[in-house]
């Protein structure tokens, strides 16, 4: 069945850091913060909650702050992982495009909480590139659970079988094509054409 929505993930598709250790590996240089420290007290016990939208980032965050650094405020940690977690694969925005631009609907699907999701669409303007954003918290569940692909496509209008998922992670690939969806795996060594056959995307796929 031709594909006429892209679905795309956010952190380690679009978005790429240059260190396996992601945003924080200069944390505790820059703000004195210990990225394990900030692990064990606040992601893994309270990160779960906050990221399918049961909890506030902020007000999650301040009272653990106050704890383990509390010569740091929330707003400045947190603008600093979004600032430091924001590096776009560029090459991939415009192959995507490229896509685009031929009809097909590119919409983001993503586990992120309510901020991130809306620096990454408002304020860095995700939204002048993609048609929807599809994220976690909103939808009140988080991939790979089949709720989540179940909740974009009835928000999007699209059948199961006309979406075609790019993430990172098996398991949503999986997910996904247990719910009808085409899907694969994106290792960061592809090319959207080659993901997505010409046959499925028409002339989309084959000018990426």
């Amino acid at each position: 069945m031709p594909i006429k929505a892209l679905m795309v993930d956010i952190d380690g598709v679009i978005v790429v850091h240059p260190d396996p250790k992601g945003w924080s590996v200069n944390l505790e240089r820059d703000l004195g913060l210990s990225p394990e420290r900030l692990q064990e007290t606040f992601f893994r016990p309270h990160f779960g909650d906050i990221l399918v939208g049961r909890s506030g980032l902020h007000e999650t965050l301040a009272p653990v702050l106050h704890e383990i650094a509390p010569h740091l405020s929330v707003e400045r940690l947190v603008n600093y992982w979004f600032q430091a977690d924001a590096n776009f694969n560029h090459d991939l925005l415009d192959q995507l495009a490229a896509v685009r631009e031929r009809g097909i609907a590119l919409h983001v699907v993503t586990n992120q909480e309510h901020a991130r999701a809306n620096f990454l669409w408002r304020t860095l303007e995700l939204r002048q590139r993609f048609d929807a954003l599809h994220y976690a918290a909103d939808l009140g569940c988080a991939k790979p659970s089949s709720k989540f692909f179940e909740q974009v496509i009835a928000r999007s209008g699209f059948a199961p079988a006309e979406t075609f998922l790019i993430d990172d992670r098996i398991e949503n690939v999986e997910a996904a094509q247990n719910c009808g969806w085409q899907a694969a795996l994106w290792t960061g060594r592809q090319r959207v054409c080659d993901l997505v056959k010409p046959d499925r995307c028409g002339s989309a796929a084959r000018n990426t």
